[in-house]
């Protein structure tokens, strides 16, 4: 049976339904974590060593994380996934599009550059300078968002209300990451994810936040919706401009009714989104892979 690579440290329940769905098209997947892979650039071995594939490489790997760590374990996850793909080994979504939207400044700087609407956005070095922006924007009446550079499901970020909270104003390892928040539309807080899968919106949900964090894991309840035109438009260019096989988009309406993209995330979770909608969503991304990548003319 050929056999796929589920890149992962925690495969719980999305593991679960990814192997449910290898399983059948007829593929067996197995959970393997980078960090126990390793390069050995022998003459008669394979240049990658991955547990559980100790013969010959798997027919394809779905990345559902990279781990964290210092900058060097980091490149080196990345750098397994690049071989990877250099081999022939399709790799879903590749180290190439994890790059660009784990680090939140590429990502803004991205979908900048794409003139797609997103929110105001700042990424600096120097302290003094991140707390004149700060102060400058409260002074305006304006909220800021300070995020850490590299992060998911809501951790480490703060919201910017008043001069003391600039006390809590921190640095991602040196970096400060600061957007002006975006007051959303109607009552309380709310966003929206939408999932797209090969430049198609596949499902969308709106979260609605017991705070101004919108985030699944944080408690924000969810409701499917139907995608229009203009939102499922955004999201997929901004997938497209980042280059990815498929992502999570999270965008506000904003209280003037337009559409900003807040984030871009391309290993996203979407236990929340699958409990209201109808699609199968892990079925969708294994036939995704298997059929553009594992298709009767490739290698898989």
């Amino acid at each position: 049976m050929r056999r796929i690579a589920i890149i992962t440290d925690d495969p719980g329940w999305h593991g679960k339904q990814l192997c449910l769905a290898f399983a059948e098209r007829g593929y067996a997947a197995e959970y393997v974590s980078l960090t126990a892979c390793k390069l050995q650039l022998t003459v008669v071995d394979l240049p990658i060593v991955i547990p559980g594939f100790a013969e010959v490489l798997p027919a394809a790997v779905f990345v559902r994380g990279v781990p964290g760590g210092s900058l060097e374990e980091v490149v080196f996850y990345l750098d397994v996934l690049h071989a990877l793909k250099l081999l022939g080994v399709p790799v879903y979504n590749d180290a190439s599009a994890i790059e660009r939207s784990v680090d939140k400044g590429m990502t803004s700087f991205l979908l900048q550059y794409a003139g797609l609407p997103t929110a105001l956005t700042w990424v600096l070095r120097d302290r003094d300078e991140a707390l004149a922006i700060a102060e400058q924007e409260l002074r305006q009446g304006r909220y800021l968002i300070s995020k850490p550079l590299f992060g998911s499901q809501g951790e480490g970020i703060r919201r910017i209300e008043k001069s003391t909270d600039l006390l809590w104003l921190t640095s991602s390892r040196g970096i400060y990451y600061l957007q002006r928040f975006v007051e959303c539309t109607g009552e309380g807080y709310s966003d929206v994810r939408v999932f797209v899968i090969n430049g198609q919106a596949v499902a969308g949900m709106r979260r609605r936040g017991i705070s101004w964090l919108n985030n699944v894991a944080r408690g924000a309840s969810c409701e499917c919706i139907e995608l229009e035109a203009d939102l499922a438009g955004l999201a997929i260019a901004a997938v497209t401009a980042l280059k990815m096989d498929y992502a999570g988009v999270d965008v506000i309406q904003d209280a003037e009714g337009g559409y900003r993209i807040i984030e871009v995330n391309s290993v996203p979770a979407w236990k929340g989104l699958q409990s209201v909608c109808d699609i199968n969503i892990a079925e969708c991304l294994v036939a995704d892979l298997l059929d553009r990548y594992c298709g009767q003319d490739q290698v898989c």
